[in-house]
């Protein structure tokens, strides 16, 4: 069942607690300051009418609507600052919880998530939160309070006349309602075409380099100025649909004078009130003009933070993995598949019976065709997500039962894609384990083949990995990651393509650098490149999401017609690129 969202919103205030306590008193305070300076006018206006309005009861009555407006503006600003404070420690608080949620979430759940999405929760809909909450506080108790005792006061003259001064209250929404109605549904579909917006966006920035290498510039800026262009006519069909009845709205919600003149002209002609009482009327139905204008912005703002509310909610809600809270004594870091199934949140199944035992200290590669469910089981490992069916375990014990934090020690992952932290290279190994000396961190780079390349940097080991990012090639970048898992010093590792960004030459080096990082602990590595291999105690070829049949590299030439065609694929693309690298240009800079 679900909170409101304003309940909600306030489950996130943590210490500023009693700072919005304060706002709201500091609010009242001013909203009942607001109400002296018309009272002080009435007051005036009597003496006029009276003809008694000499200097003394001027300069009194002028001293206290002073004093009115100066407690108003006064506790407004103090109100103000209070729950802006609030607003903004409110944000602090969603963001937090919504990054301690994606670090307990399933990591593949949270990398299937596009970025523009997350992007747009977390920066621009949290964002949304603020300006409301910041003027909530203040000024909707204004937006509240200050009609409901002007037409309190207004109904001590004459009870027609204030129903007179809000007249325009129930025609305006009466108008509006149902395209406020509407809005729902509408927003639903505009954070849906914002999002799909975002992640072209990203995508299009992202893959610029493949676009230009591939003379793809025309049709991926069509494809980009297309979701644009639909973003744009969506925002303004949207936008089409509610202006009319917004104008409507707009333009007769403040008009207060438009029933309040002629039924007071009635009234007084009657001798229902007096021209003191009317004037007044006057006055504080002009007085209702700002408070009912911003009560529709008032209520609209509500209506954001609802859907921001919602976007957060349904983040804050992704099923966390279960964390257990002893850590276990293990003993061995065999790898153990027993009859592991498992279905993407799709229910596509990615892996079915797998079965696999890689025993501690060996060197395990895992082969197949693209998409057959490598990585899948590669990340099962580091408890990417949990099985459907059947036990991933570390010597004795289910991953499952043992706690996140330990097993992030025993399993360090690499992936074929790392980043790099906007810190200095020297401060991005060491990541792998911040107390370690430089020495050691240089220790590691040497030992991962990146003091070559990093010292021929202006600025070594201190040069930004922002700067660098533009300088470093994909091998290099792995070699940090590599100098990074070294530092950490896990028993197991885990490594998804590793070799897939380097040219051959850089290949070697890589190979040294996971040589070195793999001694005495277990391997397992995910390949295409069936040559860096050759030397695995096992290696298990995937296919379907199955084990298709494993073995040692001579093993599978002989047992597997699947490996074989691998291989023999993977020999005659490299016989072909040797013969035609000096024949063909561009071949020389692949």
């Amino acid at each position: 069942m679900k909170k409101n969202f304003i309940i909600e919103i306030f489950r996130f205030a943590g210490q500023c607690k009693y700072k919005m306590v304060l706002s709201v008193i500091c609010s009242l305070i001013s909203v009942s300051s607001g109400f002296i300076p018309y009272f002080g006018i009435y007051k005036l206006v009597v003496l006029f009418f009276n003809q008694s309005a000499d200097i003394e009861a001027l300069l009194h009555w002028c001293g206290i609507i002073l004093l009115g407006w100066a407690g108003n503006r006064l506790f407004f600003g103090i109100s103000t600052c209070l729950s802006h404070v609030s607003a903004y420690t409110i944000l602090e608080n969603i963001r937090l919880a919504i990054a301690k949620k994606l670090l307990k979430a399933p990591l593949g759940t949270v990398l299937n998530k596009p970025v523009g999405n997350l992007k747009s929760l977390i920066v621009d809909h949290v964002e949304t939160i603020e300006l409301p909450i910041a003027h909530l506080v203040p000024e909707g108790a204004g937006y509240t309070l200050v009609p409901l005792g002007v037409i309190i006061y207004i109904a001590s003259f004459n009870w027609i006349m204030a129903v007179a001064a809000i007249a325009t209250v129930p025609i305006s929404f009466l108008v509006f309602a149902p395209a406020m109605m509407k809005l729902g549904a509408k927003y639903n579909d505009y954070k849906q075409s914002n999002a799909h917006m975002n992640s072209v966006i990203v995508e299009y920035i992202e893959g610029i380099e493949v676009i230009k290498a591939f003379n793809q510039s025309s049709e991926s800026y069509k494809k980009y100025s297309h979701t644009v262009s639909s973003f744009l006519n969506f925002t303004l069909d949207w936008f089409n649909s509610l202006w009319k009845s917004g104008v409507f709205m707009m333009t007769v919600l403040p008009s207060t004078l438009t029933f309040v003149v002629p039924v007071g002209m009635y009234l007084y002609s009657i001798g229902q009130i007096t021209p003191a009482e009317y004037t007044m009327c006057i006055i504080l139905s002009l007085g209702l003009v700002s408070p009912l204008t911003g009560m529709s912005d008032y209520i609209n703002a509500l209506r954001l933070i609802k859907f921001a509310v919602d976007d957060v909610r349904d983040v804050l809600q992704i099923e966390e993995l279960n964390d257990a809270e002893v850590e276990k004594e293990v003993t061995n870091y065999d790898i153990t598949f027993s009859n592991v199934d498992f279905f993407y949140e799709t229910g596509e199944k990615a892996l079915s019976n797998i079965s696999l035992k890689i025993p501690e200290g060996s060197y395990t590669a895992l082969v197949g065709p693209s998409g057959g469910g490598k990585s899948t089981i590669a990340r099962m490992v580091a408890r990417f997500w949990d099985v459907e069916s059947g036990e991933v375990s570390v010597g004795e014990h289910s991953v499952r039962d043992i706690p996140l934090s330990q097993l992030s020690r025993i399993v360090s992952y690499v992936s074929q894609d790392n980043f790099l932290f906007n810190c200095s290279l020297k401060e991005n190994i060491r990541l792998g384990n911040p107390k370690v000396s430089d020495e050691e961190v240089y220790a590691a780079a040497k030992a991962a083949q990146c003091d070559e390349f990093i010292t021929k940097l202006e600025n070594g080991y201190n040069t930004s990995a922002g700067e660098a990012g533009n300088k470093l090639s994909g091998g290099e970048k792995q070699r940090i990651a590599i100098a990074r898992m070294m530092l950490k010093n896990s028993p197991v590792i885990v490594l998804d393509e590793a070799t897939a960004f380097t040219d051959p030459e850089n290949e070697a080096r890589i190979q040294a650098a996971i040589t070195e990082l793999a001694k005495g602990k277990t391997l397992l590595v995910i390949a295409h490149r069936l040559s860096t291999i050759k030397k695995a105690d096992n290696i298990v070829l995937i296919k379907n999401g199955t084990v298709d049949s494993q073995g040692t590299f001579e093993e599978l030439l002989i047992a597997s017609p699947l490996f074989r065609d691998m291989w023999e694929a993977h020999v005659g693309g490299k016989e072909w690129a040797a013969k035609n690298l000096n024949r063909i240009p561009e071949l020389q800079y692949a």
